[in-house]
């Protein structure tokens, strides 16, 4: 089967009438209280999935960002019935409060959603602003991340700390360990506080901004922290008396400022060291300006592009034999459908982590009622043409797997490889 959809999805009538019921129904009312139950009962379709090694109920969540900078945002994402959500991206420091990375902690929350034409003269949307890390307190932080921890765990839902560490600048430069054991461990402190023994994730967040920083000019640097973060990582905080590890690291990789062979070895690099990889966050433009900043993180139409054509790519190799296994892969990258989704799917993702989409007018989603979580995914889910079991039904059908007990993700990738 090729990797190209057509389209729309061919779907027999009773298909499409079920969802376009469904859709409807759930833009006036609440998603069912079991979702995962429900679309395996009614669709034969399994929703759960995992993110890096964890799992998951179903496989779409919030991305690091403003939106899950809050307790009370974190709860209308359970309430809504996410997967999991990605806590805003805090910068590490160590004991004394030095933040050697304090340029990346900008209070903003100002957010413009644009809309933007890719090169192919797709239409989509972009949201702009200048900010970057958590810009409150470290103290702070642990204190949504534990709010957040029992808001998760009452509702099933993974929530995930995100920090962006020290980066040497220079070859000769020294890592600022210091800051990776402060941070982790009293991170983790506030894991095992409410989680108990199973390992922390925490995802590294390798920001877009940096990719415009006078720090990623060097690809044999970018190489190395790659290569280097996760280890730092795991030294902080070591191993349980079992020898089973407290962390487990994703890499939340960058598009860099070069081309599509870079991310190659970015991706290869990664493969070696992570124990899954978010891939990859926004494009950057250093001329385009913002509310008199210069230099932004823009999406779209083109980031999703080259994201798919770069894991595509990473897929044909490792058929081929010329490409490490990766880890758990986590996408991100301009999903505002279902389809998207499965596209990213069908290039080796196993969930799906959006910002942009939960931020989009009303009318985007197809309706006003209830919280833009619950809106976005029903959309993802339900939507009759670009929906995510719209998709995954069709797919079915052309995989000739009606008869499995379960359609899921893993029936594609065993498909198409």
């Amino acid at each position: 089967m090729g990797r190209s959809l057509p389209d729309a999805p061919d779907l027999d009538a009773a298909e499409r009438s079920r969802l376009a019921e469904d859709y409807a129904r759930f833009r006036r009312s609440a998603l069912p209280a079991n979702l995962t139950e429900y679309v395996l009962n009614c669709y034969g379709i399994a929703l759960d999935s995992r993110y890096g090694p964890y799992p998951i109920k179903n496989p779409f969540g919030k991305a690091s960002g403003q939106l899950s900078l809050q307790a009370s945002q974190v709860r209308a994402d359970a309430d809504a019935g996410l997967g999991f959500v990605v806590l805003k991206t805090v910068i590490a420091q160590d004991a004394s409060g030095s933040q050697s990375m304090s340029a990346w902690a900008i209070h903003e929350t100002r957010m413009v959603p644009e809309r933007i034409v890719g090169q192919d003269g797709t239409q989509g949307w972009t949201i702009t602003w200048k900010g970057r890390g958590w810009s409150g307190t470290f103290d702070e932080y642990l204190a949504l991340f534990r709010d957040a921890l029992r808001i998760g765990a009452e509702a099933g839902m993974l929530v995930v700390p995100s920090c962006k560490y020290h980066l040497p600048e220079r070859s000769d430069e020294r890592w600022r360990t210091e800051e990776y054991a402060y941070t982790t461990v009293r991170l983790l402190e506030v894991w095992q506080a409410e989680m108990g023994s199973t390992p922390m994730p925490i995802e590294k967040d390798f920001s877009p901004t940096l990719a415009g920083d006078d720090r990623s000019g060097d690809k044999a640097r970018i190489l190395d922290w790659v290569r280097s973060v996760p280890a730092f990582i795991r030294e902080a905080v070591g191993v349980s008396a079992d020898g089973s590890p407290r962390v487990q690291v994703g890499l939340k990789l960058m598009n860099a400022m070069f081309d599509d062979e870079f991310q190659l070895e970015m991706l290869r690099a990664a493969a070696e060291v992570a124990d899954w990889i978010v891939y990859a966050n926004r494009l950057f433009d250093p001329i385009r300006a913002f509310d008199g900043k210069v230099g932004v993180a823009y999406g779209g139409p083109d980031l999703s592009a080259r994201n798919l054509r770069v894991l595509s790519a990473v897929r044909a190799a490792i058929r081929r034999g010329e490409f490490p296994d990766l880890p758990p892969i986590s996408a991100t990258g301009n999903i505002l459908t279902g389809r998207t989704a499965v596209e990213y799917a069908l290039a080796g993702a196993e969930s799906f982590q959006m910002h942009t989409l939960f931020q989009l007018p009303s009318d985007a989603l197809g309706g006003r009622r209830g919280s833009k979580s619950a809106r976005a995914l029903n959309w993802l889910l339900f939507e009759p043409t670009n929906g995510f079991l719209a998709w995954m039904c069709y797919l079915r059908r052309r995989l000739e797997l009606r008869g499995s007990s379960a359609f899921c993700m893993r029936n594609l990738l065993d498909a198409v490889d």
